[in-house]
């Protein structure tokens, strides 16, 4: 009876990878929600809650941008889709392993914010001088760091601030900032950490822009059509009497003194060479004709 029993048993054992399925990981609506990976699971509700780790460089495919490491959290599943959220980012340890070297100081720094919409993030900067500093220059560095971090995160909403710290504007903001006190060589933001997803609804402000500029380019673009329009029938009048004026006086001035100075020059010159070569070669045969009637002479003497 125990050995039929475990027959049955080892039968109705199923194979569990073929009962799974696969699911494509989408990015946030901040990077275009794009393609970034897939996993497999069972069961759609076992992903919630799963975390993804991507390089900025695999979103888009800059190569500039391979040292930063974005993590995203699975929220939902639609349609063999699985969606996720913005939960932090890293630098990777090679990339700050290079910028820090001997006979400088490193002032990191650890701030928790709140962004325009409600989220709550914690932003860990850091900065690097080109010499060893003071504990009391540190200090006011930390403070600078800290006020301009809280007044972005005050007007920005987080996909705002998000796309800054991505692209280190924040960053550049910080070491404008700190040049008052001490000249930092560099300062960027290497780690964020997501604690509290937005309460409120809030549209960005690009899109919005995008929207209005356009319609400002194209009233631009009407007035210079027109200015273009009346200026033209003015123009040609103009210069087509300058033309007409200009090469009157020309002709008339010109062609005439011109060839009379050169045909003075050209008279002058060969006259004087034909004259120097006709006194060059009459000398020597004055002095031939005076030394052979010498010889001649003496000649009889004898």
């Amino acid at each position: 009876m125990a050995k039929a029993r475990a027959r049955s048993t080892s039968r109705k054992v199923k194979d569990k990878w073929r009962a799974k399925n696969w699911y494509q990981i989408l990015a946030p609506t901040l990077f275009d929600s794009a393609p970034v990976s897939e996993t497999l699971s069972d069961k759609p509700n076992n992903l919630i809650g799963r975390i993804t780790e991507v390089s900025l460089q695999d979103i888009t495919n800059d190569f500039r941008k391979a040292h930063i490491k974005l993590f995203f959290k699975i929220d939902k599943i639609q349609d063999g889709n699985a969606h996720t959220q913005f939960n932090g980012h890293t630098l990777t340890s090679d990339y700050l392993r290079r910028m820090i070297r001997r006979r400088k100081s490193r002032v990191d720094g650890v701030y928790d914010i709140e962004t325009r919409d409600g989220a709550y993030l914690r932003v860990k900067p850091f900065a690097i001088t080109e010499k060893r500093i003071q504990n009391s220059q540190k200090k006011l560095i930390r403070n600078v760091m800290k006020e301009t971090i809280t007044k972005e995160g005050k007007t920005k909403t987080l996909n705002e601030f998000l796309r800054d710290t991505l692209e280190g504007k924040t960053g550049s903001a910080i070491y404008k900032n700190c040049k008052k006190f001490y000249p930092v060589k560099r300062v960027e933001i290497y780690k964020t950490e997501l604690k509290r997803l937005p309460t409120i609804e809030i549209e960005e402000r690009k899109p919005a822009k995008e929207t209005e500029e356009p319609k400002e380019a194209e009233k631009k673009e009407v007035k210079k059509e027109e200015t273009k329009e009346e200026k033209p029938k003015k123009e040609p009048e103009v210069k087509e009497e300058k033309k007409t004026e200009k090469p009157a006086t020309k002709k008339k001035d010109k062609p005439k003194k011109e060839p009379e100075v050169k045909e003075k020059k050209i008279a002058k010159k060969p006259a004087k060479k034909k004259e120097d070569k006709s006194k060059k070669e009459s000398k020597p045969a004055k002095e031939k004709k005076k030394k052979t009637n010498s010889k001649k002479q003496k000649k009889e003497s004898k």
